[in-house]
């Protein structure tokens, strides 16, 4: 191979990052040596990836084409630098998991727990996040494993289970009083303030759910949005796993909609890459899996 996989990477990062200038300080190399780089794979290759259009580089056809290929051969390459760590030492020293916040605690727990029997050496990193912040973790290497509402392009998901989200407010919010005496139209709600949680993703920010209020706070946490509606702050469209105690004392009222009351969202258990897992990805997506079935 005339050109390395550190050249691949550099491609790569460039395009992900926007700029020769962007990719040097995120590799920590010098932007003269990125250029060096690139010099050097563009005499390898028969037809340029980068064209100029005025001061920005941007990909040619031939370009974009490589840079899918570029991403799948880099993966591949860490897939099998894992695999081969591992393989070394038996079993995985360590195994990381995404979670969306919506994940329901008590089976992921339960679903851990019967992994910690299995593989009690292993250690274990948990990542909360929230929208395009699990796909993030997921498609930059950060972990082996993910639970998350969508199942990223290229990757292959088994459902684990489905969270419902329901508007709710404060008892004595304006929207808690008038959904009492019959259901609340569109125009109701867009006239309140809405309590949303953030997308934790640093470069794909997602929006999902009903967001017409013109007013709307935003918190980083189920927890703190709980709260916040509890205070009569706004209304929320929470999962309901998270807040049965809050509805069973009265401190939370689900709302009556004329239309989109609760809206079902199914969860997914994606493997970054299947082919090369090691018996502790296994164990602790087997160990998941059943935890989910039970519950």
């Amino acid at each position: 191979m005339k050109i390395t996989l550190e050249q691949w990477h550099i491609f790569k990062t460039i395009v992900d990052e926007g700029s020769f200038a962007s990719a040097a300080q995120v590799m920590n190399k010098s932007q003269s040596g990125i250029s060096y780089a690139m010099t050097q794979m563009a005499e390898q290759l028969p037809t340029p990836v980068f064209e100029q259009q005025g001061r920005k580089a941007s990909l040619t056809p031939a370009g974009h084409t490589l840079y899918r290929h570029a991403d799948a051969l880099l993966k591949q390459a860490h897939c099998m630098e894992v695999l081969a760590k591992d393989l070394a030492q038996g079993i995985e020293s360590h195994i990381a998991i995404v979670a969306d916040a919506l994940t329901p605690r008590a089976p992921l727990l339960q679903g851990l727990r019967a992994f910690s029997h299995e593989c009690p050496r292993t250690r274990v990193k948990v990542i909360e996040a929230t929208l395009s912040g699990t796909d993030e973790a997921l498609l930059t290497g950060q972990v082996q494993m993910g639970i998350m509402a969508r199942v990223p392009p290229g990757f292959i998901g088994d459902e684990l289970t489905t969270v419902k989200m329901i508007p709710v407010a404060a008892a004595n919010h304006t929207l808690a009083q008038l959904s009492a005496k019959g259901p609340l139209s569109e125009t109701a709600l867009k006239g309140e303030r809405q309590i949303v949680i953030s997308d934790s993703g640093t470069k794909r920010e997602q929006n999902v759910g009903w967001l017409g209020a013109e007013q709307r706070w935003t918190f980083s946490h189920f927890a703190t949005s709980t709260n916040a509606v509890q205070a009569g702050l706004g209304f929320s469209f929470l999962p309901e796993h998270l807040i049965i105690e809050q509805l069973a004392d009265n401190s939370l009222v689900q709302l009556n909609l004329q239309a989109g009351g609760i809206r079902s969202i199914p969860l997914y258990l994606v493997q970054a890459a299947p082919d090369y897992a090691g018996p502790a990805v296994k164990a602790a997506c087997n160990a998941l899996t059943k935890a989910f079935k039970i519950t």
